[in-house]
Parts: C-alpha cells; sequence; structure tokens
C-alpha cells in the first residue's frame, strides 16, 4: 500500500504572518480528523516564511496522529557559495524542512531551470536527507503535437540521472500538465491515469518494478476539492501537489479528507 502524499504549494503568496497562521489552521483542521492520519501532508511556503510557518505548526497538539511536516519551494545544487538569492538544502534542513519541490513547471518555464539543472538540486536534496518532490509534465504545445510521452520520458531519464533509490519513504514524482497549471484545466481522471500509469513503466525501467510500485505519484495540474476524489480514485494517483487550493486552509484540508477517502483509509 503506497504513501498518500498531500503537499500544499503557496508559490509567491502570503505574508510571513498569514503564512504563520495558515499553516496553524491546516494543522488545527487536519488534527480534527479529515483522514489525515493516513494522509503525510506537506506545506510549501515561501522561504521567507519557513521559520514562522514551522513556529505556526509546532503550536498546534495534535494527539490524533496528524503530522504536517514543512516543505521548501526550491534549494541549490551547492552547499554554500556566491549564489545571490539562492538557499542550499542544508539551510532548509536546519530550519526544519524535510521536503523540497524540485523542477517545478514555473522554474522550468520563467527562470530557466533545466532537465539538468533540476537533477543537480535532486541529488543535492537526496544527499541532505530531505524529499523532493519532483515535478515532471507536458506543456499544451508538446501535447497537441502528441509528445507528451517522449517529454515525460526525457525528463525522468535526465532528471532521475545519478539517483540510486527510489520507493517507500523516498523520492516523490509530481506530474504536472503544464497546461492545467492556474488555468481552471484539470486533467480528466482518465488522462491523469494514462500519464502516472506512463510513468512507473518508466520507473520500471530505470530502476526496477518493485521500486516503481512503490514510487509515489501526484498529481499536479489543479486539484480542488470538487475534482480531488474522482482524481485520486485512479490507481496510479497517490497525491496531489496543490496550487490555488491550498491557500485556503478549509480546501486544502478537504483535499487530504477526499484523498483518505478515495483510496480506502477514510
Amino acid at each position: 500500500m503506497r504513501e498518500i502524499v498531500i503537499a500544499g504549494n503557496w508559490k509567491m503568496n502570503t505574508t510571513p504572518f498569514e503564512g504563520a497562521m495558515l499553516a496553524r489552521k491546516v494543522a488545527e483542521l487536519l488534527s480534527a480528523g479529515n483522514g489525515a492520519t493516513v494522509v503525510t501532508v506537506v506545506v510549501c511556503p515561501p522561504a521567507t516564511h519557513l521559520a514562522m510557518a514551522q513556529a505556526g505548526i509546532a503550536s498546534v497538539t495534535t494527539e490524533s496522529g496528524v503530522k504536517v511536516e514543512l516543505g521548501a519551494q526550491n534549494a541549490h545544487w551547492e552547499h554554500k557559495g556566491a549564489f545571490t538569492g539562492e538557499i542550499s538544502a542544508s539551510m532548509l534542513k536546519f530550519i526544519g524542512c524535510r521536503w523540497v519541490i524540485i523542477g517545478h513547471s514555473e522554474r522550468r518555464q520563467w527562470f530557466g531551470e533545466t532537465d539538468e539543472t533540476a537533477n543537480k538540486r535532486l541529488l543535492r536534496v537526496i544527499r541532505n536527507g530531505l524529499r523532493p518532490i519532483f515535478c515532471i509534465g507536458e506543456t499544451l504545445e508538446e501535447r497537441e503535437a502528441d509528445r507528451a510521452f517522449e517529454v515525460i520520458e526525457r525528463q525522468l531519464k535526465i532528471g532521475l540521472d545519478g539517483v540510486e533509490n527510489i520507493g517507500r519513504g523516498g523520492l516523490v514524482i509530481a506530474y504536472e500538465p503544464v497546461w492545467a497549471i492556474g488555468t481552471g484545466h484539470t486533467a480528466t481522471p482518465e488522462q491523469a491515469q494514462e500519464a502516472h500509469q506512463f510513468i512507473r513503466s518508466q520507473l520500471s525501467e530505470q530502476f526496477s518494478e518493485e521500486a516503481a510500485a512503490a514510487t509515489v505519484i501526484q498529481y499536479g495540474g489543479s486539484m480542488t476539492p470538487d475534482n480531488a476524489g474522482q482524481l485520486m480514485a485512479c490507481p496510479d494517483v497517490d497525491g496531489g501537489l496543490v496550487g490555488g487550493a491550498s491557500l485556503k486552509a478549509d480546501s486544502f484540508s478537504a483535499i487530504v479528507k477526499a484523498a483518505a477517502e478515495a483510496k480506502g483509509r477514510g
């Protein structure tokens, strides 16, 4: 039985105080139930908010076993150095992060991220004992040109080069149909399952069937409380990398609950 991972990517939103309050509210709602005892829940604020968000999470006592974990939105591939504006995996670990998003489509689109640089970041994050959420996915143009699987295969082969182990408790893959991010469009359950199944088959070829079967693959294209249940009912969809809906504690907790129920663990 694979882990269920729901992660909230806040992107460049909220102030540090608002972020701390949001993190605390998420923890409070999940501590009241909502299926979160069987779901790994991650919040990924902007880097300026991480310490306050961690304090907000820690301020909530969750006797029900719920644990909200802290993640970052990016990390540099070097341990330290003259890299103005960057942040290292070791710095993130010191703050209390357990997760890091790597290779998000917006990093690829706007900030020059490539398969090669995403791979370097990924390897550094793994060496520092943090869990990466490694993002892959095709653009609208690539999908319309019938190149979606070609793009995904390339991103996996280059992006995971040098990774020695995948599977339970480690690397998470987030499939992002780029054409569905922030557009209000969502892949149908059939489209999501087809892509996730292909990703798992590629992981089987690169690593092993056992490793592929144990690897968490999230859906990352406009997941909401309304569609989370249908998407999570797909056999190869193991969670969500949630954008806009993660900025409201009630909608985010509703997605967590829907995920647990869809997998028969709610």
